[in-house]
């Protein structure tokens, strides 16, 4: 062989190689991918049910799960009618107004982070023109209590540049940090679904890190803060379900970190909206309607009972808590819980004649979502901690959601005792339907199914009683008589304070609020403290006054500010995903061939989290209704299911 034979043969080689190496990491990295239909003719299938088929289908539950699949069925020819127990839509997303300082201010659940590869979620607001109040953030920083902050949102999404990208902008992580093998480490890009919950869900993420060798600087950078926005602490997340989080949102993510915020409140930008284009598709929308239970015939759901409608059913009075005469003060409430632990509220009545033998009673439960109530000491009223809604001192609404006021209990004394009896009477009214769909919260889940005997379905029951929900959290919106610095982020993450776990400026970029601080040269802040550990619990007044403390600490400039007006949310109605939970998660599909469940506590089988799970789930839903009748199914985008090195 010559030496140019040699050379040519050499240089064929390395092209080779090289062609070789470029493909094979063209192959690992992150990408959008589709997920496949149930059936193999799908593309044959026809998209609408034929005129006239008349298939209904009933939707319980008004958040995006459930919006997503009543509009995705509506769309293809269903009769849809969703109902909703709240005064109104969205869920988690949804929304109400408040009256502050002699204006009207919406307000929400908290702050939401729409990221791009919230592929599903992006089209059915498309879909229903609701992208324009979409807004791009440029990176968010992480502020942290002890040392300098952090950005973020702004590393490229190329594998393994995406990793390294983090450690070089990073003051605190160190390459030296990652010299020692960290298992934990290449866990995070070889994730697998059907490896990783077989390895890993029985562990908590803090326990993986720990044992996995993952740098401490790694997790209280990084892994920690972020992965608290799970609204599960690490110490009590499923390091398998972390490992699936942080693989749909960075290392299997192709778009990048950084995210889009609406311009206006959700309730405006996001739910009216969706909820309007299922009304121009002809669906059915019926707010503050509870579904009392799910009706079957043998293995097949036949329809839905809701309140309200039809005819009322026998009168009865049902005793549900009793006090002693003495116990109830001369003024003020005495206060006693039913058989399920709800608060009832009895006072001695300043006017007898408006009360059965001098006593009053009210029922504890918030009209709006039905979240027990307290005493307001400042008003003399009641309050809702998870919601803010206000009654006053007779149970009449005073402010947020709530759409009526408490209810009047019956009171009844004798023999040294105060007898309180609730009535049953209730209208009822029977919704027949083909198909249902069950997109409830897990706490309205297992108060429906419960109700519902489980359809008959063992398997359902187990499924639904393993479900859970995470520790509480608190939402604090303040109006504020100093402005935050200009150049600060519309929104930032925080490590290493005790409550505070996020801070979102609201005066920085949605209306009504920037027009306020503008007139006013005040500031209305957001802050959040996700998933409460038992040991830090404390009365919401304690906690509310230590997050305005760490507020301050976060940005300086608010020292010595005047809090004009606040509003406190108490919530612990988010979704669990400890160790162990993912064996028992039900899935979309149920053992009742005609009842399917939505929410991000189901199982899904394509990676997704938080607000793009919930509406995934509801795709999910759909498509199984759509392909049972022999229609198409929805084409379901969603990042690929393993990580790089899987």
């Amino acid at each position: 062989m010559n030496r140019r034979t040699l050379l040519r043969l050499g240089g064929a080689t390395l092209a080779t190689l090289g062609l070789g190496t470029l493909a094979a990491g063209v192959a690992i990295q992150p990408r959008r991918i589709y997920r496949r239909p149930a059936r193999a003719d799908d593309a044959t299938l026809p998209e609408h049910l034929p005129g006239g088929a008349g298939k209904r289908v009933v939707v319980v539950g008004g958040g995006l799960a459930g919006l997503t699949a009543a509009i995705t069925l509506a769309e293809r020819g269903f009769s849809v009618t969703l109902f909703e127990q709240a005064s109104h839509l969205g869920g988690k997303v949804g929304g109400w107004t408040v009256r502050a300082l002699g204006e009207e201010f919406p307000i929400e659940h908290g702050f939401h982070g729409f990221f791009a590869q919230y592929y599903n979620l992006r089209e059915v607001l498309a879909d229903a023109g609701a992208l324009g109040d979409l807004a791009p953030s440029a990176g968010y920083p992480v502020i942290f209590g002890d040392r300098p902050a952090e950005r973020f949102g702004t590393t490229t999404s190329i594998f393994p540049l995406n990793l390294l990208s983090v450690i070089t902008q990073s003051e605190t992580l160190r390459f030296a940090d990652f010299t020692e093998p960290s298992e934990g480490l290449l866990d995070l890009m070889r994730f697998d679904p059907a490896v990783t919950f077989d390895q890993f869900d029985g562990v908590d993420f803090a326990t993986f890190a720990r044992e996995r060798r993952i740098p401490t600087s790694m997790v209280d950078t990084v892994l920690r803060p972020f992965g608290d926005t799970t609204l599960n602490r690490i110490e009590r997340l499923s390091a398998a379900e972390a490992l699936r989080f942080f693989h749909f949102y960075f290392m299997g993510n192709p778009e990048g970190l950084a995210f889009d915020y609406t311009r206006r409140d959700s309730m405006a930008a996001i739910v009216d909206p969706l909820a309007a284009r299922l009304r121009a598709l002809g669906g059915t929308i019926r707010t503050s309607t509870p579904v009392r239970r799910v009706d079957a015939e043998g293995k097949r759901v036949v329809g839905v009972t809701v309140e309200g409608g039809g005819a009322p059913r026998d009168i009865e009075l049902q005793t549900i808590a009793t006090v002693p005469v003495a116990d109830v003060p001369a003024t003020g409430w005495a206060e006693v819980r039913d058989d399920a632990g709800m608060p009832i509220f009895v006072s001695r009545s300043v006017e007898p004649s408006t009360a059965l033998n001098g006593f009053t009673a009210l029922d504890g439960q918030c009209t709006h979502k039905g979240c027990p109530v307290g005493r307001d000491a400042a008003t003399g009223g009641f309050r809702c901690p998870c919601h803010g809604g206000t009654f006053s001192a007779t149970g009449a609404v005073t402010g947020g959601p709530p759409p009526r006021a408490l209810k009047t209990l019956t009171a009844v004394e004798g023999d040294g005792v105060v007898t309180i009896a609730r009535s049953v009477e209730r209208q009822e009214e029977q919704i027949p339907a083909d198909w249902c769909v069950v997109a409830c919260e897990v706490r309205g889940l297992k108060k429906l199914m419960a109700a519902s005997q489980y359809v008959g379905s063992a398997a359902l029951a187990v499924q639904v009683a393993a479900l859970g929900e995470s520790d509480p959290y608190v939402v604090l919106r303040v109006w504020l008589d100093k402005p935050v610095r200009a150049d600060r982020s519309a929104f930032a993450t925080t490590s290493r304070f005790k409550y505070v776990d996020s801070i979102a400026v609201y005066s920085h970029y949605q209306e009504p609020f920037v027009a306020w601080a503008a007139r006013t040269g005040g500031a209305v802040v957001e802050l959040h403290a996700y998933a409460i550990a038992p040991e830090e619990m404390a009365a919401l007044d304690v906690i509310q006054a230590a997050m305005c403390t760490e507020m301050t600490r976060i940005y300086p400039e608010l020292a010595g500010a005047t809090i004009l007006h606040h509003e406190v949310q108490l919530q612990d109605d988010f979704s669990r995903f400890a160790p162990g939970d993912w064996t028992m998660r039900p899935t979309t599909v149920t053992s009742i061939p005609n009842l399917l469940l939505a929410g991000d506590h189901v199982k899904l089988d394509v990676v997704a989290h938080l607000m793009e799970a919930a509406c995934v789930s509801g795709r999910l839903a759909a498509n199984a209704i759509l392909s049972a009748e022999g229609l198409r199914e929805v084409r379901i985008p969603t990042v690929d299911p393993k990580g790089p090195l899987a």
